[in-house]
């Protein structure tokens, strides 16, 4: 919104907010489960600064084409097919990275996992690792997102972004579980507490996708039973509905934008350490348990493989770091 509004009540969304539902009461979840449910799906280490110094040149430049300037209010018949290859590039890198995650639709048909399987102890470890950095990488995407879809300028959004920013920063610990085998969810009564089931656990097994997972699942706990993000949601959703022609409204909006912030995060975290692995790659990791074969969808949330396409539809950075390594 632009005019430096202190309410939301002139934003233009304002009669059109929609109250973000929960999968059951207090629970926030990322990634589905067949129709009928679907689990959820500032600080950097001082590694990320050294590895930065001895990266590779191409990584250490500056990537074009970020997440800048108002979003656009469509695509062009070029940009469209930059999205289509854009997935096809996710999927045939998944294929080939032995840190590939594992596709929703197959975690749903693996075997429950004990606490004590090796991949298990190590998603585990990772994401213990990783949830202090993800914090802050989440963070700067919310503000980031709260810039390009002109939310920033209202004082009462920017309390409710604060309240949200500071229930991020008080989660501090990842618990595993083997009933939620495939889910990662947030119960809002204990909402310092990220849960992940041990197969999801032990299909994420690099730092990007694991980043992704852990800060749509932070986006959730910010959010929080108060709703302190529902017009970032609804904006977001408003704004894929109109680029795809896909309805994404209610807690569609809130998982696309869950999602959304998650592979931002992952994009902040490569940008801030990088390695001689390609590009394509590492951002492919962010987005690739997308990947099925089983493309499922409900009324509450996107399938897989268009909740792909509206985040490449969405963010030029990615879908041009996919295909043009930039």
């Amino acid at each position: 919104m632009k005019g430096g509004s202190n309410d939301l009540a002139d934003h233009p969304l304002r009669n059109s907010i929609i109250a973000s539902a929960t999968a059951f009461p207090g629970q926030k979840s990322l990634f589905f489960r067949r129709r009928w449910r679907r689990s959820s799906c500032g600080f950097l280490l001082a590694g990320a600064l050294l590895a930065a110094l001895a990266a590779s040149p191409a990584q250490m430049q500056s990537r074009s084409g970020s997440h800048s300037g108002p979003p656009l209010d469509s695509l062009s018949d070029e940009e469209r097919k930059t999205v289509e290859r854009a997935i096809g590039v996710v999927c045939s890198e998944r294929r080939r990275d032995s840190k590939g995650s594992v596709p929703i639709d197959d975690m749903q048909r693996r075997p429950s996992l004990p606490l004590t399987r090796p991949e298990v102890m190590r998603g585990a470890e990772l994401a213990d690792r990783l949830l202090p950095v993800s914090k802050g990488l989440v963070v700067s995407a919310l503000r980031r997102l709260s810039e390009i879809y002109q939310l920033d300028h209202s004082r009462t959004y920017n309390a409710r972004l604060d309240r949200a920013i500071a229930r991020i920063q008080a989660v501090n610990r990842v618990q595993p579980d083997i009933d939620a085998r495939d889910n990662a969810s947030v119960y809002l009564k204990n909402p310092h507490v990220i849960t992940f089931g041990t197969i999801f656990l032990a299909g994420l097994p690099s730092e990007e996708g694991m980043i992704s997972v852990l800060s749509h699942e932070l986006v959730h706990i910010g959010d929080g039973d108060s709703d302190s993000l529902r017009l970032l949601f609804q904006t977001v959703g408003e704004r894929a509905s109109d680029l795809t022609g896909i309805r994404v409204h209610a807690q569609r909006a809130e998982e696309l934008t869950c999602d959304l912030a998650g592979e931002m995060a992952a994009q902040n975290y490569i940008d801030s350490s990088p390695n001689y692995e390609p590009l394509p790659r590492r951002l492919a990791r962010s987005v690739e348990h997308n990947c099925v074969d089983a493309d499922d969808s409900d009324e509450d949330h996107l399938s897989p493989r268009n909740t792909l396409r509206a985040l490449l539809t969405l963010d030029a950075k990615l879908r041009e770091g996919l295909v043009y390594r930039r």
